[in-house]
């Protein structure tokens, strides 16, 4: 599986209708599909399409015609970034209607073609990836141990993580694939004895506790 790393945008233009589709992480797909829909209101329809992995590890796909015939757009779109390999993803279609109906298999090429479009841009951009499954992991660390977990976050290029602080230490978060996840581990065992402790650990990771 694939995903990209920001948003991409392309144009497809068919029997004086425009189609206008935005390629997005789905951390971005709410706050773009709003800036659209305020942005080119006087659009016709902004049909969407999403695929992405819940926690348990399983696809979740959503889609919407936004007012075209059933079948014509949403689920072309959603078709479209099945067949790219995309996960974590999602894309919007603004339509602008030029006054001639394209009919059913029509609408079904133009909401496809403009996605993929839209995916060609992306990988001639270089912003395909690899996808790589990350889980989020807490742990409770005293203030004593602090400055040992900074450095390592520091040495391993662990940047993006949040903490909150209590009058005992901080509880941290961050989301880790399975090899990062492997080597804190690893490095969390020499605190065992402290007041150190996980609090929530990645699925399949229980593995790790037979030792």
């Amino acid at each position: 599986m694939q995903t990209i790393d920001r948003i991409f945008k392309a144009q497809l233009d068919i029997k004086k209708s425009n189609f206008l589709a935005f390629l997005c992480p789905i951390s971005s797909f709410k706050s773009l599909h709003e800036h659209l829909k305020e942005e080119h209101f006087k659009a016709v329809h902004v049909v969407w399409a999403t695929r992405e992995l819940n926690k348990y590890g399983q696809i979740v796909e959503n889609q919407s015609d936004d007012g075209e015939p059933k079948g014509t757009s949403g689920q072309p779109s959603l078709n479209a970034l099945r067949g790219a390999g995309l996960i974590n993803v999602g894309v919007l279609i603004v339509r602008y209607f030029g006054g001639i109906k394209l009919g059913t298999g029509g609408l079904v090429r133009a909401y496809s073609g403009a996605v993929n479009e839209a995916i060609n841009e992306a990988i001639k951009d270089g912003g395909v990836m690899k996808f790589e499954i990350k889980d989020e992991v807490k742990f409770f660390t005293p203030f004593s141990l602090m400055s040992r977990f900074e450095h390592y976050f520091a040495t391993k290029n662990l940047s993006e993580f949040e903490r909150d602080f209590n009058d005992s230490g901080a509880i941290w978060s961050v989301n880790l694939n399975e090899a990062e996840f492997a080597e804190l581990f690893k490095f969390c065992k020499e605190f065992e004895a402290s007041e150190f402790k996980f609090l929530a650990l990645p699925l399949g990771s229980k593995a790790l506790f037979i030792y």
